[in-house]
Formats: C-alpha cells, structure tokens, sequence
C-alpha cells in the first residue's frame, strides 16, 4: 500500500457530508504529471462481421442505445451509436473507485483506511451496506467501501467514498486530467436519483422506504416530465466510444499504477451484478471484469439499463466493451437480450433463455 504524504483526506472516518455539502471541498491537488493520451496503433483490422452484427442489433432496438467495443491488444473498434450521451447510472461509480485509487496512488490515502458510515451517509434504492448501520454508525476501510460499490453496487458505500475523495468536483478533475472524453460524472446518488423522479432530497428519506413514498405522492405529470428531463440532459451521461476507450486504457496500465490496476481490475471482476447482462453470454475460458448501471422505471419506461467491461477470451486477447441503453420501453429480457446478443458476436458464445438478476441491482 501507498504510504500517506501528508495531503489532506477531506473529513477522514468521520460523517460524510450531505450532497449540498460537497460543493465546498477544493479542487484536489495533483502531485503527479499526466502524460499525453497517444493513439494506439491498428495492427489488424476490425472483423467485418462483428462490424455488421453491432451495426444491425443497435440499429434494430426500439430505444435509444449505443454500444462500443474496442480491441485492447490489436487497437480496432466497432461501434454504433458510439458517441451519444446515454445515462450512465451505476458505470459511474467506475469513476469513483478510479479517483480514489489515484489518490491511493498519490500517496493522498491508503486502502486499509479507517472509515465510519453513519446514518447521514445512507442514500437510497441499492444500499445493503445500510443494514450494517448501527448506533454510532459502521466501521469499515476505504476497500471495503470500494468492494461494495463495485461488486455489489452499494449506493452508500460509492456516496462515502464520493465525499473521501473530496466530492463530484474531484471525480470530475480526474475525468477531465486523464483526457477521458464524453463522459459526465453527477452530483452523487441522492440527487441524482431524486431530480430524475422530480423529488427534492432530504435526508430522512433514506431511511426505511422514505424516498419511494415521497416519489409515490407525486403526479404522474410531474414525474414524467422530470424524467424526461433527464432522458434529454443527462448530468452522468457518457458515450459509449469514451467509456471503452477508458476501459482499454485502464487494462493497459495508462491511469493507474501497476498495483492499482491490478485492484481495480480485480474488484470490478468479482461483481455480483447484472447475472442476464454480458456475463450471461461468455463461453467457457473467457473472463470479465464489469459494472453495470440500472436506471428508474416510470409507466414502463426505462431510462439507463447497462454494462461495461472488459473482456478477455482464452488466447489473451482483451476487449473493452460498453452497451448502454438511454430510453427504451420494451421489457427488461429484452434489454438484458441486447447486451447478450452484443457480447455474444464478439465472443461467439450463446445468448442465455434463463438467467434472471434482481432488478433491484444496480
């Protein structure tokens, strides 16, 4: 583990400050130089068929979607629908763990760092860790933190490691000092959540069923226009072609050090999530370290049903892989269909009948 150096972790252990809050921390301080993006080299061509395969699944969905995959090793990319602005929703917590092991990296924290949850942490829909809070609150490590947001998509744990780093702005000034393209990072989960359902945040809804029972009271006009909103502007939106380019140049060891990478890797590859997503469609040998992002349902409309990762087949090869849907209103099997189905041509594996995952998930 990196050893501290003296830089200054906003609020260490303590309570996490509410989302209003955040906005006060100061830019994070950079210690080291980023070099220049350089374009990977082509050394063989894309497959023509894949190219013809993505082309038609994305341009056959009804919905808004885009999907991208670039050849890590061999530096091609097939895409349709690469550069739109689609919700990301829980990829976005992919941007969280990356600035905090930047900071790691910087000397600035240290994975076995004490940190205390609270009930003021808590946020909303996805949260297991909530469970936990007790009393004074939960004792647990920025690793345990970063476990929990990226395998199992704990909204509280991403939110308290959200404040650690020093809040959006900090996730926002590695995005844009690492050259990462089309992609937004938001104001956190809870304000996130709450503007697409058009409710404004307090905190005691996180507790029990508070913010869907607020969300419930709302007219169905107020809440369709919220989403809609959202839909046209998303503030997590990315693009598709961006979120592979970052995932090939994180498996290439360009934002992370080399034990960084590793962790960071090898987290994402134990996720628990998104059973009926690209996972489902991997055949025997090939391996995946992944996150996946579920937005909000209104009138049987989704706005935001994900995954991303990267993908390695059997002879080494590696692949970063992004397929996200922005606004859809054909049922969930079918959204999970298109992910598998994208997968699927890459690797040739088979589109599965029966997996299911819990559409709680994130």
């Amino acid at each position: 583990m990196a050893a501290c150096s003296g830089g200054v972790v906003p609020n260490p252990g303590g309570r996490a400050p509410l989302a209003s809050e955040t906005q006060a921390y100061a830019e994070p301080i950079v210690s080291l130089p980023v070099p220049a993006t350089r374009p990977l080299p082509v050394t063989r061509a894309a497959p023509a068929a894949l190219r013809a395969e993505i082309d038609r699944l994305i341009g056959e969905f009804p919905g808004k979607a885009g999907a991208a995959i670039r050849a890590v090793d061999d530096g091609w990319t097939v895409q349709r629908g690469g550069a739109l602005s689609l919700p990301q929703q829980s990829v976005s917590k992919l941007w969280v763990a990356l600035t905090v092991l930047s900071q790691r990296d910087a000397g600035r924290l240290r994975l076995d760092d004490p940190v205390l949850v609270t009930t003021q942490d808590l946020t909303l829909f996805h949260q297991p860790i909530a469970g936990l809070v007790r009393g004074e609150g939960y004792r647990t490590t920025v690793m345990g933190l970063l476990t929990r947001a990226l395998t199992q998509s704990d909204n509280t744990a991403n939110d308290r490691l959200l404040t650690l780093v020093g809040g959006p702005s900090a996730v926002r000034a590695f995005i844009t000092q690492h050259q990462l393209g089309a992609i937004r990072f938001g104001p956190g989960e809870r304000l996130l959540q709450s503007g697409t359902a058009g409710v404004t945040w307090n905190q005691s809804m996180a507790l029990g069923r508070g913010f869907e029972a607020a969300r419930a009271r709302l007219s169905p006009e107020v809440r369709a226009a919220a989403m809609q909103r959202y839909i046209d502007n998303p503030p997590d939106g990315a693009a598709p072609l961006a979120i592979a380019d970052a995932l090939a140049r994180l498996a290439r060891g360009e934002l992370l050090s080399e034990t960084s990478t590793r962790v960071m890797l090898d987290t994402m590859g134990a996720s628990i999530t998104g059973r009926a997503r690209l996972r489902a469609a991997l055949p025997a040998g090939w391996k995946i370290a992944h996150k996946t992002g579920t937005g909000q349902e209104l009138a049987g409309r989704n706005a935001g049903f994900n995954d991303v990762g990267l993908l390695t087949a059997p002879d080494g090869k590696r692949y970063a892989v992004a397929v996200m849907i922005g606004d859809t209103r054909v049922a969930m099997r079918v959204r999970q269909q298109l992910i598998q189905n994208v997968c699927a041509a890459l690797t040739g594996g088979h589109v599965a009948t029966s997996v299911s995952e819990d559409p709680t998930e994130g």
